[in-house]
């Protein structure tokens, strides 16, 4: 039908415009004249002339399935359908005509930009209210995305096109992945178990409404990639970024909210749409600011268990001045101290006290430690999972499934607080308790054993994550196949971790082989592929292969530029490594021009004294110096040694560095003296902190050798 079409169809509805097309086809602005009123009605396109009349019959039999189930939806956050049909095969549906605009149109409208924050929470309780009524309905969306979400001039809220999504996959319209058989609907907005072919409920939904809260509340979706594939991969594997990394000014609770919708497992949402509502209104009103540990049952909080009913309130645990308890571990105090008071029941007798509802109350505080964890605020998680590690281990039993992940997650924070050697404790029980309790080659069991060897890298105990590598890659291998995304994973820590202990060359192959397989599993331009090809480039460097290092660099720094954003602190890495790799070609100028533009990225996203600044600051020295300006090397040497000292302290790797090429300005300047005090001084550090006869400590002592000889010539 053409647009200026106004075709009268079933001797009711007057076509008058166009107001919307999708892949599914059109929508008119339209007059329904039997009783007066303006309507829109979606036309579908016509039913394909290939198809089979019995197969004819069965899609108009599903329309009219759906089209009933979608007309029997009341409420006000549902798009009202007052009728259907088929006109000249074009089934059609009649529905109330919206004066508003859609999410999509909205940030349109708005340039892209986030909406306000009231915007979005508003926007997500109306939503909530109207998932919670259509699910209890049993009735699941399947495609809820921005363009499905409807805000009306006075504020309403309304979701449409129920029944629809799964009719396109029926009629066969909706576009699918080439070879896979995977419904594509909208990939920025489908769930993981849509992805994977799973079974799919009303926490589908849940996850799809998170992705579009955290676009509103952003601007971009939560995986913005060009590559369709990378965009599914994204929602299968990766975490997404907390939304105030885009966004400072959005309240904890609305992050914590979003991100646990965006749950890999339907099991880690929320249990359904109206908890998700609650959450949200309680957010609202009852949250300024600060993100506050929920409660974990709505009412009382457990009194004491059976187990501890005679053993009375018990006292407050003193500390010594190493920090340690010296009053006795009272399960009871533990479990209903300070984190609980605010909502404790005024009267004990009203408390709950079966074992289940102690459980429950753990496993409260376990999601409120991984919720901090979310919000970037590491010492309170840490502290948090803590006494939870502690008190399931009391309750339920050291290799009991729930403290075990309670203790993965402990050392998981305890890693992003650089904390390693309490993190490597943690991860070892872990993985012991799982390989006891569900087997050396079960999952959760090799992901602990992963980590520990990635806690032994981080150590410096390479050899001895190699090995471990090498044991979690075997039984991945056998257990999952060589191509499964925690297989490679598990592969690109080993190629790491090979070029560490020296085996280049393996290191070099084993990076280009994962290479390749995540390029064709996950895009080109896939950040993990991304970071396998920046390991290649580490291991053609090793290999003196510069010129091949630095097209590999460039490469990169491309492609995450394109993908991340030019300040991403992987773009910027790449960057620093193609500086690298021009300064061991002799191209200086080039070197040190990039490292200045480094500077300045660092400077303006990270601060001028984060070792990263300093790191690109360094690399801007050193090049100075090949070029022959020693004045201006000297000056970049003395700073950035200054603020290492400040900032890592006088002995650290970092900090010796920059003293090291102190010391190589003064003895290209003649001022050999002083030379020699700097390496002195690095001598010292090194033979106290390394011994004799570490490499970097016999380094350092043919340095002050050369300047002696240097000192004595002058002489």
């Amino acid at each position: 039908m053409a647009e200026t079409d106004t075709r009268l169809i079933q001797g009711r509805y007057r076509l008058q415009e166009v107001i919307g097309r999708g892949g599914m086809g059109e929508v008119w602005r339209a007059t329904d004249e039997s009783l007066g009123r303006r309507v829109a009605v979606k036309c579908l396109r016509p039913l394909g002339q290939q198809r089979s009349p019995d197969n004819l019959a069965i899609l108009r039999e599903r329309f009219r399935r759906e089209a009933r189930v979608a007309a029997a939806l009341q409420h006000r956050g549902i798009t009202v359908v007052h009728d259907f049909g088929e006109s000249d095969s074009v089934l059609f549906l009649v529905m109330e005509l919206l004066d508003g605009r859609n999410l999509s149109q909205l940030l349109g409208d708005n340039r892209r930009q986030p909406l306000p924050v009231a915007q979005v929470v508003d926007i997500a309780e109306q939503v909530a209210d109207a998932l919670a009524y259509t699910h209890r309905q049993g009735v699941v969306h399947r495609d809820l995305k921005p363009a499905n979400i409807v805000r009306l001039t006075d504020g309403t809220v309304k979701i449409c096109d129920f029944g629809i999504a799964r009719l396109g996959a029926d009629i066969g319209f909706t576009s699918r992945l080439t070879g896979t058989g995977i419904a594509m609907g909208t990939p920025h907005y489908m769930s993981p178990e849509q992805i994977g072919g799973g079974e799919i409920d009303h926490r589908s939904d849940l996850y799809s409404l998170g992705c579009v809260l955290y676009e509103l509340a952003t601007g971009v979706p939560p995986f913005d990639m060009d590559d369709t594939w990378a965009i599914l991969i994204g929602h299968r594997d990766t975490r997404p970024a907390p939304l105030r990394s885009h966004r400072a000014d959005l309240p904890d609770y609305l992050d914590l909210i979003v991100l646990d919708l965006l749950a890999k497992t339907p099991e880690g949402r929320p249990s359904d749409a109206a908890e998700l509502r609650d959450r949200l209104t309680t957010g609202r009103v009852g949250v300024s600011g600060a993100w506050t540990i929920p409660p974990p049952v709505p009412a009382a909080l457990p009194a004491l268990p059976a187990w501890a009913r005679d053993i009375g309130t018990g006292r407050p645990a003193t500390r010594t001045p190493a920090g340690r308890d010296t009053g006795a571990y009272d399960p009871a105090t533990a479990l209903t101290g300070t984190w609980t008071r605010a909502t404790r029941p005024a009267d004990p007798a009203q408390a709950p006290t079966t074992a289940a509802e102690l459980t429950a109350v753990l496993a409260g505080r376990h999601r409120a430690g991984l919720g901090l964890g979310r919000l970037g605020r590491w010492e309170e998680a840490a502290e948090l999972l803590g006494t939870v590690v502690r008190d399931r281990t009391h309750v339920l039993g050291p290799d009991h499934p729930d403290t075990l992940a309670s203790g993965y997650e402990l050392a998981f924070a305890l890693t992003r607080l650089g904390r390693p050697a309490e993190a490597l404790r943690h991860f070892d029980a872990v993985a012991e308790g799982r390989a006891r309790t569900l087997g050396p080659d079960h999952p959760d069991t090799l992901a602990a054993r992963q980590e520990t060897a990635y806690v032994l890298g981080g150590l410096g105990r390479h050899t001895e994550a190699h090995a471990v590598y090498e044991t979690v890659l075997a039984a991945r291998e056998r257990t999952m196949g060589p191509e499964h995304p925690d297989t490679l994973r598990c592969r690109h820590n080993l190629a790491f971790t090979l070029g560490r202990i020296g085996r280049v060359p393996e290191a070099y192959a084993t990076a280009r082989e994962v290479a390749d397989a995540r390029a064709r599993l996950l895009g080109g331009n896939h950040p993990d592929t991304l970071a396998t090809r920046h390991e290649v480039g580490h291991a053609l460097g090793r290999l003196g292969r510069w010129p091949a290092a630095l097209d590999q660099y460039r490469e990169v720094a491309e492609a995450r530029r394109t993908v991340l954003g030019p300040d991403h602190p992987d773009t910027l890495a790449a960057r620093y490594e193609t500086g690298i790799c021009l300064g061991r070609l002799g191209r200086a100028e080039e070197a040190a021009a990039l490292y200045r533009e480094l500077v300045a990225a660092r400077t303006r996203t990270s601060g001028p004294e984060d070792p990263e600044t300093l790191r690109a600051r360094h690399g801007l020295g050193v090049n100075l110096g090949r070029l022959g300006r020693w004045e201006e090397a000297l000056t970049e040497a003395r700073a950035v040694g200054a603020a290492r000292s400040r900032a890592l302290g006088a002995d650290h790797a970092d900090t010796l560095a920059s003293r090291r090429e102190t010391a190589i300005a003064l003895g290209w300047l003649g001022r050999w003296p002083e030379a020699l005090a700097e390496y002195r001084r690095i001598t010292e550090s090194r033979t106290r902190l390394l011994g004799t006869d570490h490499p970097d400590t016999r380094a350092a002592r043919a340095d002050e050798t050369h300047c002696r000889e240097r000192l004595a010539a002058d002489a």
